[in-house]
């Protein structure tokens, strides 16, 4: 398997950057889906002003910059140092704490506590959740969201999955493990590490020759 780090550095050099402004003229927004102006925005997190909330796989920060435009705190966690370097790049001045680290080693050395974590394609679905999850309990409050989005599972590939990112012509692509489950498999896990969930669904693509819907799951800590 491959170096996740190597992957991840590849990765940011094929992910486009975020429009200066969406459909709808503004500078931040929160996109759940692998397509432009698709799906439910932040509100699926609850957020209020002062709320402290982590994303697990950042990226390039266009959503958690949004999170910081929405008044709490945000701070993004990524194992891309290419991927926090134009995030911070863009992002500089918006309010977000950064943090270059694999997103299991920060979940498990932190101490701080969350109101809502989440992950858009991304350390959710590329984590076991049997060692994810736990410490996502840990690191959310009593009733935290714990949010996240995917592509949803190929029929009959369920569990650890290989995923591909492409290189150049005539190098072998790079290979990440993924975790890939249906949305009543999903439901099960996550009550299996305390969580309680809300909704777990496949979100269809927008119209158009596009088919592959996204799947979205949101859960709250309980107890």
């Amino acid at each position: 398997m491959t170096n996740t780090n190597v992957a991840w550095e590849n990765y940011s050099k094929q992910k486009p950057e975020r429009r200066l402004t969406n459909a709808a003229g503004e500078r931040t927004w929160f996109n759940w889906t692998q397509y432009a102006d698709h799906g439910p925005g932040a509100e699926v997190l609850a957020i209020t002003p002062g709320a402290n909330v982590l994303a697990l796989g950042c990226g390039k920060g266009g959503n958690i910059a949004h999170v910081a435009a929405l008044g709490a705190r945000a701070v993004g966690v990524d194992v891309s140092r290419a991927q926090l370097s134009a995030a911070e790049e863009r992002w500089n001045g918006s309010g977000v704490a950064l943090h270059h680290a694999d997103a299991l080693r920060f979940l498990t050395e932190s101490s701080e506590q969350f109101d809502a974590i989440y992950s858009v394609f991304g350390a959710v679905w590329f984590t076991d959740p049997g060692d994810l999850l736990p410490v996502v309990h840990r690191r959310l409050r009593p009733g935290g969201v714990l949010a996240f989005s995917q592509r949803p599972a190929i029929e009959g590939c369920y569990g650890c999955q290989a995923s591909y990112i492409n290189r150049s012509e005539g190098e072998d692509p790079l290979v990440v493990k993924r975790w890939d489950y249906e949305p009543e498999r999903w439901l099960a896990i996550l009550h299996d590490h305390g969580f309680t969930t809300d909704t777990a669904r496949v979100l269809a693509a927008p119209p158009g020759p596009r088919k592959v819907g996204t799947l979205v799951i949101t859960a709250h800590r309980s107890g």
